[in-house]
């Protein structure tokens, strides 16, 4: 999904991507771990035929795609989706993405799609120095891509572990494990500390992998009270969520 264009182009409708090419545009839809109502896919396929979209594809967020829609039709088919905005650019949280795991799948462990909506009402509009996704795995298989995401959850038999600093760019990561046999409550907890920390410490544009990469990721584990090795429920993990704060528009480095 290209946002480059003409220095002489108009700006990008609010709430709508720059694509490749004069007066084309992308929207990316809101889904939350990826989970799709049949009112929500009737009124994309609305969408579709009525502004004769081009394009419609899946993401690998588990979001869905609207490609090549003119600037005039922009506001229209938002307020046919009616879904709200996927980040696709801007600094924050972009998406949280899960498995089905003990919701429907038989070697899930954890019920992951109910944390990923959690995490997701938490921490979605957090502003943070770049953009963060989000991956919840409901066993150890990790079909929800945990390790290489910003933020990682693999559940077990045991609880969750959290998993920091993943990245599946063109420099690709792999996120370290902070705690493992936690509840849901403790896991959130947990997830607010990391973002909190690298809120406050990272620079900006730089992705949490190459924020583990320059401080050392037993320098985060200190500074979260997570000294005992990664397995255990270690040091104070009941701390509040962060609070939110507008989030800003930037590039950000991979």
């Amino acid at each position: 999904m290209s946002i480059i264009r003409k220095d002489n182009a108009q700006p990008a409708p609010k709430g709508a991507i720059a694509q490749r090419g004069a007066d084309s545009y992308a929207i990316v839809t809101r889904l939350p771990s990826g989970i799709i109502s049949a009112d929500q896919l009737e009124s994309l396929a609305q969408a579709i035929r009525k502004y004769d979209i081009p394009i419609a594809k899946l993401t690998s967020g588990q979001r869905v795609a609207l490609l090549g829609i003119k600037g005039e039709d922009v506001p229209g088919v938002q307020s046919c989706l009616s879904m709200g905005e996927g980040r696709a650019v801007k600094h924050g949280m972009h998406y949280v993405q899960a498995c089905p795991g003990t919701a429907a799948c038989g070697y899930g462990q954890q019920d992951s799609l109910s944390l990923g909506a959690r995490l997701e009402a938490l921490f979605s509009g957090l502003d943070l120095p770049a953009k963060v996704k989000v991956g919840v795995s409901g066993c150890p298989m990790c079909c929800g891509e945990s390790y290489v995401r910003d933020i990682g959850l693999v559940g077990r038999k045991s609880g969750w572990t959290v998993v920091f600093g993943g990245n599946a760019g063109g420099r690709p990561r792999v996120g370290d494990e902070l705690a493992g046999g936690l509840d849901a409550d403790q896991a959130l907890h947990l997830v607010g500390k990391a973002l909190e920390h690298y809120r406050a410490n990272a620079k900006p544009c730089q992705r949490t992998a190459r924020f583990v990469e320059a401080r050392g990721i037993e320098s985060v584990r200190a500074a979260l009270g997570l000294e005992q090795p990664p397995g255990n429920v270690s040091g104070n993990v009941s701390g509040k969520p962060p609070a939110k704060t507008a989030a800003k528009p930037a590039p950000s480095e991979g």
